[in-house]
């Protein structure tokens, strides 16, 4: 109960975007804005400055690593057994695959802070800067694989994806001052860090305008199945893999948000564009959101008592 108390913030301003978009307030036009805010400035401002300045060379950072990708591979697992079993076609499938691999990062930061505090945000970032390189190229990757369009067309605009990911090229950069030990610039720190601080709210309130209820309505097979491997799977891979490895109980945690969260408005931007099933994907975005609701308190639970946060 105290941990649902304390993520009900973060779900109500997500229930507040929602209505206001669907309310018209105060326009589509700023809902599609702020969404562009978000990805290509705020977001890339607060990952540089958490990952530009941390210690990345401090014991259990590759078990950290490790941990989240043996969830995401296992996500990544289902989501083709999914697509094969359904036998729909690529499009169906590589929305199953990514509803049951993706994650929201945008939530994952904010239920890290509220929980917590700021040691826990910046092991968000850190899993961020892990997990959002490797996972858009391996989505991208079976794109190409599971559509095979002729010419190589998916495959192309896959790497446009990538080179042009605010959110990676902020990474790398980050990583870059990193590694040569620049440590916080004066000034440019400090202008990133008030922009960085705005990114958490807004987002939250846009993934909520993104939701469309009117989705639900798709097919519940392919649905059931990312839902599977997403809140079931996913987060059930990252306890036991972090129990056997020994993560410290607070990365283990975070690790297990991670595994806890719905799949990201990424996909459906990926589906879009590399010929997905953008509305199945949607749907699942939708009713994933509405599923953590309940899910993600019970598995946050169950992590503080096994690892003993």
């Amino acid at each position: 109960m105290m941990i649902a108390l304390s993520i009900a913030p973060i779900f109500l301003l997500i229930l507040t975007g929602y209505a206001l978009r669907r309310g018209g307030i105060p326009s589509d036009e700023f809902w599609d804005l702020n969404d562009r805010l978000v990805y290509f400035v705020l977001m890339p401002a607060l990952f540089f400055v958490r990952i530009s300045t941390a210690d990345l060379g401090e014991a259990g950072l590759g078990r950290f690593a490790i941990v989240l990708y043996a969830g995401f591979l296992a996500g990544v697992v289902i989501g083709l057994i999914g697509a094969v079993l359904l036998a729909r076609g690529g499009a169906v499938g590589t929305s199953v695959m990514q509803g049951a691999c993706r994650f929201n990062t945008f939530v994952a930061l904010a239920v890290a802070e509220a929980l917590y505090g700021a040691p826990g945000l910046q092991l968000a970032v850190l899993g961020a800067a892990v997990l959002v390189p490797g996972v858009n190229l391996i989505a991208i990757s079976l794109f190409a694989v599971m559509l095979r369009p002729p010419g190589g067309g998916v495959a192309r605009a896959g790497v446009g994806q990538l080179a042009t990911n605010p959110l990676i090229l902020a990474i790398l950069v980050a990583l870059g001052f990193n590694a040569a030990g620049v440590g916080a610039v004066p000034v440019l720190h400090e202008t990133l860090s008030v922009l960085g601080q705005a990114a958490l709210p807004i987002m939250l309130l846009c993934v909520g305008a993104n939701l469309k209820l009117k989705g639900l309505r798709a097919e519940a097979g392919p649905m059931a199945l990312a839902a599977f491997g997403k809140v079931v799977v996913f987060p059930a891979v990252i306890l036991m893999t972090a129990l056997a490895l020994g993560l410290d109980p607070l990365s283990a945690q975070v690790a297990l948000i991670y595994g806890a969260l719905p799949t990201g408005v990424a996909a459906y931007t990926l589906a879009r564009q590399l010929g997905g099933d953008a509305p199945l994907m949607a749907a699942m975005i939708t009713m994933q959101t509405l599923l953590s609701f309940a899910t993600m308190p019970l598995w946050l639970s169950l992590g503080e008592r096994v690892f003993g946060v």
